[in-house]
Order: C-alpha cells, then structure tokens, then sequence
C-alpha cells in the first residue's frame, strides 16, 4: 500500500538526500542544545550519560518507524498520514492534532529564545518579527528553505565546535568529571532527564513529514533520517562532554547559560557573544525547520477535511501550501504574545512524544513485505515515548493530555454531524 485515501493536493519533488539531511539536522539542533543538559544534569545527576543514551535509543526507534512508514507512504504529513493508513482516522488525527498542537508551541518556544538572546527587554517584538520573516521564507518554497537551514546549520555547528574544542582540549578540562558515579537519581530523575533530551533530538520528523516533496522518497527518507540522528547524536555527545569536563556535573547543573559558561570557564571569555549568537542562529534554524513541517501536516489535514480545506492549496508558482504556511505562523505569532517559555517547552514534549507514540503504534501495522522494522523497535519506541511523557511535569502531562482530549472530541462531533448528514 503506498498511497493514501485522502485527496491530498500534489506539491512538487525538489528535495535531495543533502537538502533532507539539512532539514532535518537544523531542526535537531536548535535552542535545546544551548540550554538542555543543564536541567538534565539537575535531574539525572552523575547519571546524565544514561538519560542522553535512553534518549537516543528512544529517538532511534522512533527514526526507524519512521523511515520504514515514510517509504511506504511517501506523502506530506508524516505520522498523521501513517496513523490514518494503519491505525483508523481517529489515531490519524489525533497523531496529526498531538504535532500540530505540540510544535506550534515549540515554534513559539525558539521564536521567544530567540528574542532573549538577542535582546531581553524586546523578545516578544523580536519574536513575532522572526516568524514572521521565516513564514515568508518558506512561502517562497522548499529550495529557498533549504538553503538558508544549511546556512544557518554550518554556522550553529562551528559554534559548537568551538565549544568543543575549548572545553575538552583546554586546561580546565578535568577527565573525572565525566565519570558516571553518585548518588542515583530514581528512575523518574533518569526519565525525566532522559525526556528534557529528548526534546532536543526531535526533528528528525521532519524529513518525514515532507515526504511528498522529496526526491526518490523510498531511499532517501530512510537514508536522510539515519544520517542526520547519527550526526547529532554525535554532535550531543561532544558537546555534553564538553560541558561536565569543564564545569562538573554541579556546575552544570546550576548553570541558565551552560555553553556560555563552558567556554568562559575554559579561558575563553570572549567567545561568550560567538555561543550567544550561535542560539540565536539555532533559534532560527529550528524555527525554520518547525513551520515547515507543521504546515504540511496543516495541508495534508486540510485536504481530508479535519481543518478547513482551503488551507490544502498549493501556491502554483512556489508548489508549497502557501495558506497553510500563512495560518500557522498566525498562530505561533499568537502563542508567542501569550505563551510562557518554559511551559511551552513541557507542552510541546508532551505532544510530541504523543505523536511518535503513534508511529510506533503504526509501525507495528506494517506487513513482512513491507520492510518492516524487526519487532523490538517499535515496541521499544512506544513504550519509550508513553513512559518518557508521562515522568514530565505534572502541568505539562495534565495540559497536554487535556488538549489532546479536546482535539478527539472534535473529531468525535464532526464524525457525529457527518454520520446524521448522512
């Protein structure tokens, strides 16, 4: 089975394995690499390797569903498409509701870090002003977008680099400090860590989700989101490195700005503005990568009728869902006026965690002639992502479960009008 049952509007296939990669790794390494293995530490402890490993394990399983779904369905839209082909409309949906919810509110997030590394006092105004130019980025197409990620991904990973380089091959670095020891943390400090990383390795859906405008999608689905998880891991493992070598798992764990603090405690003080500029730059980059994606799913729903079908139109010159490109970034304008960053954070774990859920779920529907994953992969990647959501924040587990209710009961109430209409 390789196509859907939706009427879905047919974008055009512009991207290659490099663009996908791109996509993917900037939408991987945003803000959450600046700022995540600081509360990761505070709650995993001496066992922070642990959670960073869980974390990629549970990523792991979840790139390969997603591959092997993505192959099989190459349309845009991702895990709402996969779930509504194996699982039933309602899983669909609710996988599609779950990422648009979830990462409407990650946009908002980078958007707000963003504003705040550049300047505190104007974050909200530098906010809105970023989606709004990002927005008119990917108005102008696929080719455009992906340009501009690779540029802002090569100057995020010479930042990273360069904290690297300072933190582990400078004086300071203390070779003990990366030593997994102390006192355990408990298996919800461990797993909410290990969510928190989470977290930052999400993206590589995005590929995923852009399947309808990929070239040759059955080889270079799988191959982009192989490549571009196993690069960020190593980047993540590096730069944690890094981190505890120089500040110790205490320091860290203390610290608002740790790459920041990385490299002044390194002897490196005037490098504090490069790492300032390369969030900003990552902001942008994962902000970029985050409309894109969630505008297609916006269009692949539009077309089937869950939301209102004109956002499902292709712009004839530029062959993206130029309505829904516009409606989202309307709405994370909205959020970004409103939101709390660390809530919005919690919130968008929640969701997302939800949606590779069921893609999991559904790559457990997969046949034996359909290159399916062995079995342990989706059944690890789902209960990953079910025990990882629900060891967050109590106030992100209770508001993300509460919208996601929502959601399904609109579904409910539209399936009932459609069904006495009938």
């Amino acid at each position: 089975m390789t196509t859907s049952s939706g009427s879905q509007s047919t974008p055009s296939r512009v991207l290659g394995t490099a663009d996908a990669v791109t996509v993917g790794a900037a939408a991987m390494i945003g803000a959450g690499v600046f700022a995540v293995f600081a509360p990761a530490a505070e709650e995993a402890g001496a066992w922070l390797w642990v959670a960073l490993l869980i974390a990629a394990v549970v990523a792991y399983c979840n790139a390969t569903s997603s591959a092997r779904l993505a192959a099989r369905h190459p349309e845009s839209g991702g895990t709402y498409v996969y779930g509504r082909e194996r699982l039933g409309e309602l899983w669909g949906y609710i996988a599609g509701w779950a990422f648009t919810v979830g990462k409407a509110a990650a946009c908002a997030a980078m958007a707000l870090t963003f504003g705040a590394y550049v300047a505190p006092e104007w974050a909200r105004p530098l906010a809105v002003a970023a989606v709004v130019a990002l927005t008119a980025v990917n108005y102008r197409g696929l080719r455009t977008s992906a340009r501009l990620a690779r540029v802002l991904l090569a100057a995020v990973l010479a930042v990273l680099a360069a904290v690297a380089a300072v933190g582990l091959l400078g004086s300071e670095a203390n070779p003990a400090q990366l030593a997994v020891s102390g006192h355990w943390p408990g298996f919800f400090g461990l797993l909410g860590a290990a969510g928190m990383v989470f977290f930052a390795f999400a993206g590589y859906a995005r590929i995923a989700t852009l399947g309808g405008e990929v070239r040759d999608p059955a080889t270079t689905i799988p191959r982009a989101i192989g490549i571009a998880l196993a690069g960020v891991f190593v980047v993540y493992l590096v730069v944690a490195a890094a981190a505890l070598a120089v500040l110790g798992r205490d320091g860290l764990a203390a610290s608002s700005a740790p790459l920041a603090d990385t490299v002044a405690a390194a002897g490196w003080p005037e490098l504090v503005p490069v790492v300032a500029v390369g969030a900003a730059l990552a902001s942008l980059g994962a902000l970029l990568a985050l409309i894109l994606g969630v505008s297609r799913t916006v269009a692949a729903m539009a077309s089937d009728g869950h939301v209102p079908r004109s956002l499902a139109a292709t712009h004839e010159r530029f062959g993206g869902p130029h309505r829904a490109e516009t409606a989202v970034g309307a709405a994370v304008c909205l959020i970004v006026l409103v939101a709390d960053l660390r809530g919005a954070i919690g919130f968008s774990a929640f969701g997302v965690l939800v949606y590779y859920a069921i893609t999991n779920a559904s790559a457990l529907r997969l046949g034996p002639r359909e290159n399916r994953p062995p079995l342990l992969v989706p059944v690890v990647g789902l209960a990953g992502c079910l025990v990882l959501a629900f060891t967050l924040p109590l106030s992100s587990v209770v508001s993300g479960a509460a919208v996601i209710a929502a959601g399904a009961a609109v579904w409910a109430l539209r399936r009932l009008v459609l069904d006495r209409r009938a």
